[in-house]
């Protein structure tokens, strides 16, 4: 097993090599199932092309606003959907990456509002930051940061947004503490992610590269249901959910690989593949 700094690292220098060359590390499939910064790198011959934000469910008009760049395809949905977001509302990213989220979320509270978006990545960081000076967003901001210790005061945002992130944390249940200790009494969450409906495969729970993927940190559903409401989160609802197949988010070379790991047949494998869900969950702080 690797240890928890190790999945950091291997995290950290995924999503850095994303943020330099500006591509995704989104796997894909013939199907518009959801992924989440999926097929490797060096698997080019085998890994599909990413899905599209519109895929995911983001409107074309509003990508269109957007900076250039700030669109890197490593979601696994849209967590601004049914948000509501409203004028004038403080509202932080949990892993905010190139930006996407967050600048589709500043033009939603206006410029009386405010946007701050938290990532462990300096690379992330900088591109993010480049992006709002290039076209002169002034209510968003970027703090490296890592979700479990976030650099935000207590009480202090309306709203949390987060894509496909929190299931790459090892810490899960600290990462929903501290969103509940920043998120303010009436306030609300929006996270897109992947979750699990079964039992993991070893080979893929043991694979760091399926961590990174999105897949080996994945707990199950209830689980992580409960760990929001452990938190202190109400009305803990999941408005949206999507089953997937592994071979959509990992190389086929993976794929293969467990296949011989497990001496397993198609249909063992395919029966397997649908342990993982997209998900999209939404939680409240309870008002005083």
């Amino acid at each position: 097993m690797h240890s928890d700094q190790d999945i950091k690292e291997a995290v950290r220098d995924r999503y850095a090599t994303s943020a330099t060359q500006g591509t995704s590390c989104c796997g894909s499939a013939a199907s518009a199932s959801s992924c989440c910064c999926g097929s490797s790198a060096t698997s080019s011959a085998t890994a599909a092309r990413p899905f599209t934000s519109e895929e995911l469910g983001y409107d074309a008009a509003e990508l269109g606003a957007i900076p250039e760049g700030a669109d890197l395809g490593l979601g696994c949905g849209n967590p601004l959907a049914m948000l509501g977001l409203r004028e004038g509302e403080t509202v932080l990213d949990l892993g905010s990456g190139a930006g996407i989220d967050c600048f589709l979320a500043a033009r939603q509270v206006g410029e009386s509002g405010r946007v701050i978006g938290v990532d462990m990545t300096p690379e992330m960081i900088a591109r993010a930051r480049r992006n709002a000076r290039d076209v002169g967003i002034a209510n968003v901001e970027f703090r490296l940061g890592e979700i479990e210790h976030l650099p935000v005061e207590d009480a202090s945002v309306d709203a949390i947004i987060s894509n496909c992130v929190v299931n790459l944390v090892p810490d899960k249940q600290q990462v929903f503490n501290e969103a509940f200790r920043v998120l303010r009494p009436g306030g609300r969450l929006s996270v897109s992610d992947i979750v699990l409906l079964g039992e993991l495969p070893v080979q893929i729970r043991e694979s760091v590269e399926a961590y990174v993927a999105c897949l080996a940190g994945a707990i199950m559903k209830d689980d992580y249901l409960a760990k929001l409401a452990r938190a202190g989160f109400s009305s803990v609802t999941i408005e949206h959910e999507q089953q997937i197949n592994v071979s959509d988010v990992l190389s086929a070379d993976l794929v293969a690989e467990y296949q011989r790991h497990a001496d397993a047949d198609d249909a063992t494998v395919k029966q397997a593949a649908s342990c993982f869900a997209s998900v999209r969950v939404r939680a409240e702080k309870a008002a005083e």
